[in-house]
């Protein structure tokens, strides 16, 4: 409660700043400023669904600013549209590029991704330079104030224009970044194959991150054309684009308040560099920061020597080099990288995350709910006991020369747990990524609940019924406990975008359900004390029963757990032992991979063995136990020759 009063002082007290500003500071030139911060924070609210919660690194949006912003001037000078005609033909204009922008982001990630976005960038500016038959070319174009039933808006009034959209568009961007879309988003970031196995599909939420960040990109632009009243080629360059990924990065990622930090560093620090003098005393109180800083963290014990020094040593020498220069022009794309790597190093949460860590808090999630009686997931339904559920038919998975899977048959009956064991290599986690679609068989099929599966995405499968966990621990590590089970809830959701902007009852009723679930499956895995903590911050063993919820969360006909007791201690084992055959009593079948022979034989009633990809027993746990080619794999010799040995 104490937050959420914190959190509306606060709120208050921001919009009444917004509101008395022009007042208190009546000159023309400073409310310009405010409003170009206004109008670059709406544009970094969209950039930081891209950049901190996808991890996607974009250098287009400089690109996407200039569309909007050219579809504002074209529609205005040219056919002289209203302005309410105008901003929404930009947003949708720049929405479109964005969905195009999009696809590279399918197939490349990283550095990759960051040179073909820049590419984009380039490309929109050349065409606004060249186009001259619409955009005017170099001369650019100019446009006037919006006019509101024949007034056109004075300044001031403007401000108060921009300031509203500024509020309405932070409003819609938390809202969508604190629902299951946001999630989704986050989730990408972490582990793109855990999110597909969650039914939540990469392609469809890149799509839709790129579509609805591009869109803010192109409001921002409509309005910084209307601010201007003129725009020409030369403004969206690459000194921008570095300015806008410097922005969200310095501010804060996955933070609003390090948006609005950020676009004032984007307005701010072209004027700061222009000014030799200026720029020259920034550097000295810098470094006075610096070592006033440095010796509070040793005093405290928050940190190291080793750890301070480097960035105490930077800005000393910032400060120094700053009374070597005559002058800032040649030296600006050189700080501006300068500072992106200082901050992706030293301040890698940005100055919302420092002064955060700094007062010993961390981001803030949404509080969970308690358990309310709500049944955690469904009793498996359809097919009949005894039944084949899941059929492998001669799976072969070849990588280059190497078979990982070698005509493998496999039946899985309906409520059973099928035990899948073997030495490391044998093909274990092979067949598991075939089961999930992450792996396409090279020839053989997959059939479950009597449909071919093979072949299908990872999402589709995972909506269909078939839930993993994983080998090595795939959770999302900046997410609570309770959000990684909203994940695996994601199938839930009914709701669209709109539902999601405008909080309709139908997002609000599926969200309260699906929390109440979220707190009902971490009770059933032993978790409902830790619904609050993030997940990277959970003991090894709490993480795989997490997995295991997450999973949960699908209500899965067939569960696949791949080495669930990996790395566990004595009780945790027996813990997690109880919990498998809870699920097993809720109707829900399941593959176990293990490497512990008591977990796999006290719970398995049919155990399949490989080894060099290839199926050399099965049948129920003791006959596999005492099979001599089992025995073979795993000890390194024949039965006879071991029998011998013993004597």
């Amino acid at each position: 409660m104490n937050k959420k009063i914190t959190m509306l002082v606060l709120s208050a007290a921001g919009l009444a700043a917004l509101v008395l500003y022009p007042i208190l500071i009546p000159n023309p030139y400073y409310i310009h400023l405010a409003e170009t911060i206004l109008i670059y924070a709406i544009l970094l609210f969209g950039l930081d669904i891209v950049v901190g919660y996808t991890g996607q690194v974009s250098l287009g949006h400089a690109g996407l600013f200039g569309i909007g912003s050219y579809a504002t001037g074209v529609l205005v000078f040219k056919l002289g549209l209203p302005f309410w005609l105008a901003i929404p033909a930009s947003i949708a204009g720049a929405a479109l590029f964005g969905a195009i922008l999009a696809l590279p982001a399918l197939r490349v990630t990283g550095p990759y991704l960051a040179m073909v976005t820049l590419a984009f960038g380039t490309i929109v500016q050349i065409l606004i330079n060249e186009m001259t038959f619409l955009t005017e070319g170099p001369m650019g174009i100019k446009i006037h104030k919006p006019e509101v039933w024949g007034h056109k808006l004075s300044e001031v009034e403007y401000y108060y224009m921009v300031a509203a959209l500024m509020v309405i568009s932070l409003i819609i961007v938390h809202r969508i970044l604190k629902s299951n879309l946001g999630r989704a988003f986050e989730a990408l970031r972490d582990s793109p194959i855990a999110s597909d196995c969650m039914g939540v599909s990469v392609y469809r939420y890149k799509v839709y991150a790129f579509v609805i960040s591009a869109g803010f990109a192109g409001l921002a632009g409509s309005l910084y054309a209307y601010s201007e009243e003129y725009i020409s080629p030369n403004t969206y360059n690459f000194e921008l684009t570095i300015l806008f990924l410097l922005a969200v990065i310095m501010g804060g990622r996955k933070t609003r308040s390090g948006a609005l930090i950020g676009a004032l560093i984007v307005v701010m620090l072209p004027s700061l560099l222009a000014d030799i003098e200026l720029f020259r005393q920034i550097a000295v109180a810098a470094a006075v920061l610096g070592v006033i800083g440095s010796a509070y963290m040793l005093a405290k014990k928050r940190s190291t020597v080793r750890g301070v020094i480097v960035p105490l040593l930077a800005t000393i020498g910032l400060a120094a080099f700053s009374y070597k220069l005559d002058n800032m022009v040649d030296w600006r794309l050189t700080i501006f990288g300068l500072m992106t790597l200082f901050v992706v190093y030293y301040l890698q949460d940005g100055i919302v995350g420092f002064l955060m860590s700094f007062v010993g808090k961390g981001r803030g999630h949404v509080a969970a709910v308690a358990a309310s009686g709500v049944a955690p997931f469904q009793h498996a339904q359809g097919g009949q006991q005894g039944a084949i559920l899941l059929k492998v038919e001669q799976a072969l998975m070849q990588f280059g020369g190497l078979k990982a899977l070698n005509q493998v048959d496999l039946n899985v009956t309906q409520g059973s747990v099928h035990g899948l064991i073997g030495p490391n290599g044998s093909g274990k986690s092979t067949m598991m990524n075939v089961l999930t679609g992450i792996y396409k068989p090279t020839a053989g099929k997959v059939e479950f609940a009597g449909v071919v599966i093979s072949g299908r995405t990872p999402s589709e499968i995972a909506l269909g019924g078939v839930a993993r966990t994983f080998q090595n621990v795939q959770l999302f590590g900046e997410m609570t406990a309770t959000e990684n089970v909203l994940v695996g809830l994601h199938n839930t959701f009914k709701s669209n975008v709109l539902d999601v902007m405008l909080h309709t009852p139908r997002y609000r009723r599926e969200e309260a359900a699906a929390r109440a679930r979220a707190a009902s499956i971490l009770e059933f895995v032993g978790l409902a004390g830790l619904a609050n903590e993030e997940a990277r911050n959970l003991p090894y063993g709490k993480q795989r029963l997490l997995e295991i919820g997450r999973a949960l969360g699908l209500n899965p006909r067939l569960l696949l757990l791949d080495e669930p007791a990996a790395g566990l201690t004595a009780p945790d084992i027996k813990e997690l032992m109880a919990i498998i055959r809870k699920i097993r009593e809720h109707g829900i079948t399941i593959i176990l991979i293990e490497h512990h022979m008591d977990v796999v034989m006290a719970l398995s009633d049919v155990v399949t063995v490989l080894d060099f990809g290839q199926k050399i027993a099965e049948g129920v746990p003791a006959a596999v136990q005492s099979d001599p080619k089992v025995i073979e794999a795993y000890l390194g010799g024949s039965a006879e020759t071991l029998a011998l040995a013993k004597h």
